[in-house]
């Protein structure tokens, strides 16, 4: 999948004359652009179209709407040096409907605006019909996906799909159903499918497609038939959560990373088991994803570093957690034989990485006490390898990574939990190690049944999923964040002893604390005192 940025560059070049911070048709006045130029011109309602995939999941950690790292740090799996995006707040149960993080809000619905603005003006646009749909077909999935995010924060909220006007009288609406909302999700996937393609070329490739609608649907439908919104346990709803992840599992075109190289499966933008992904520019700081997952020791600012918590979870090679007798695990050597993915998404004391092994230890260049940028070291002892380009110049503002917001390992994985929960073991085990098989993976297979393959299924979903924005909704829609969000976050301190070996002291870095209310965001109180119609989720 082609990063998204080939075409935000017609995007900035059109609005250089006003700040990139402005929507393209909130400016006052549209400079040399006036709103009747836009909706005669299929090359500027193209551009419009462009600016509203910011709705969508990537990198940029001052963007309310995206949260992609945030929502990391909000986690179990991770930590926030800088406490970006406000996250301490969930981190220490502190979140109120005044005090918010990552609050998501006002954004989605000035995109949910937009997208019905185009829809009430595409139908009079004179233009190529076969383009015309595919951009209603783009339009629907980004109106779509606000929607699905919006109802995994807050559950129910108002649909809304018209354009208001001042002289509307009716402009306030109460919450729909957490139902209603998911259904039109559904209704405007289901109309998106038949309007788009199955791949792009050229100039177009990056841009959204069945297989992404497919892709949504699936996670949507999966969300639906967990227990955070399935209490009664709705048989058809796991039902059709694994229709829609088999749906997706056919579409053509796609297939799980075959490369030997875990770690490329995130740098090799064109791989086939990336359904879409979010293109940086390289240009600025929105797209600065290299340089705030660095070791400070590289010139990064380590904004966002992996947990002791995740790093005791993966498995060693023989598929046995650390914590079993017999899984051959070395505490005074640590990261020996540990899962492939260890090393491609951990950057642990080393590690090979840009010319030299990443130094924890204290005194090292990577540490807290380095007299390179100490100020940017990570402070649980590890940085994120998964995404991390080592050509990519520190000192450069942006990154061109893509941020990938699906891929195929997902859909497997939500097949296999569907199945589970239908009843279907066999079928669970084999998409779930179809997973583990992959030739950079190649971890034993999960043979066991009942509850553990449950277990087995969540925790390859915290592993290979680990960083892309999962861990922080699959533990509220398990409901089991009591459990996992109520224990200290941990880190390692690293002693070099005289004789080259290490001493590994591991400790609390931050008490996290989680409230039962939290497993839903607070209705913002901004919005509710401009919306009498508005009721607060409970907790709040």
């Amino acid at each position: 999948m082609k990063p998204i940025s080939i075409y935000f560059l017609a995007l900035l070049l059109l609005l250089s004359i006003s700040s990139c911070k402005k929507d393209f048709l909130e400016r006052k006045p549209l400079d040399s652009y006036s709103e009747e130029d836009v909706w005669t011109d299929m090359s500027l309602i193209q551009t419009f179209i462009n600016s509203k995939y910011r709705a969508l999941p990537h990198f940029y950690n001052w963007d309310a709407a995206v949260n992609g790292p945030g929502l990391s740090a909000a986690s179990d799996e991770g930590y926030s040096k800088f406490n970006y995006e406000g996250v301490f707040l969930w981190n220490k149960g502190e979140v109120t409907a005044d005090n918010l993080s990552m609050d998501s809000w006002t954004a989605d619905y000035g995109f949910i605006r937009d997208c019905n603005y185009f829809f009430q003006k595409i139908t009079s646009v004179k233009g190529e019909e076969g383009i015309k749909k595919r951009m209603t077909g783009e339009m629907k999935f980004i109106r779509a996906w606000c929607y699905f995010n919006l109802i995994s924060r807050y559950g129910g909220v108002p649909l809304i799909t018209k354009v208001y006007t001042l002289s509307d009288p009716d402009f306030l609406s109460a919450r729909n159903s957490y139902e209603e909302c998911l259904a039109f999700v559904i209704k405007e996937l289901d109309d998106a499918i038949p309007l788009l393609p199955e791949s792009y070329s050229g100039t177009d490739l990056g841009r959204i497609t069945k297989g992404a609608v497919l892709a949504l649907k699936s996670r949507a439908l999966l969300y639906a038939a967990s227990p955070l919104n399935n209490p009664s346990n709705n048989r058809g709803k796991w039902q059709a959560a694994a229709d829609a992840a088999k749906a997706m599992l056919n579409a053509p075109g796609f297939m799980l990373y075959q490369g030997a190289d875990y770690k490329q499966l995130f740098l090799e933008k064109f791989n086939r088991e990336i359904i879409l992904s979010y293109g940086m520019n390289g240009t600025d700081w929105e797209s600065s994803l290299d340089v705030m997952i660095a070791p400070n020791g590289y010139h990064g600012w380590s904004v966002y570093a992996p947990s002791q918590n995740l790093v005791d979870d993966f498995e060693m090679k023989n598929g046995k957690m650390i914590s079993d007798p017999a899984s051959g695990y070395d505490p005074s050597n640590p990261y020996l034989n540990r899962d492939p993915r260890f090393n491609a998404t951990i950057i642990y004391n080393g590690t090979p990485f840009k010319g030299r092994n990443a130094e924890y230890f204290k005194g090292g260049l990577d540490s807290p006490q380095s007299p390179v940028e100490n100020w940017n070291a990570s402070l649980t002892g590890y940085n994120w390898r998964k995404y991390a380009d080592e050509s990519h110049d520190m000192d450069a503002s942006g990154s061109n990574q893509n941020w990938v917001i699906f891929r195929l390992a997902e859909i497997y994985l939500n097949y296999a939990e569907a199945q589970y929960e239908l009843g279907n073991e066999p079928e669970a085990r084999t998409y779930l190690n179809l997973v583990r098989s992959r030739p950079s993976v190649n971890m034993p297979p999960v043979t066991a049944g009942s509850t553990a393959l449950s277990e087995a299924i969540r925790h390859e979903r915290k592993i290979e999923l680990c960083f892309e924005s999962h861990r922080f909704y699959d533990v509220r829609r398990w409901k089991i964040a009591m459990q996992t969000e109520n224990k200290p976050l941990r880190g390692v301190n690293i002693t070099k002893n005289q004789n080259g070996s290490f001493s590994y002291d591991y400790f609390s870095l931050q008490p996290r604390k989680f409230l039962e209310a939290h497993y839903l965001f607070p209705i913002p109180n901004y919005e509710m005192q401009k919306n009498k119609l508005l009721t607060q989720n409970p907790g709040y």
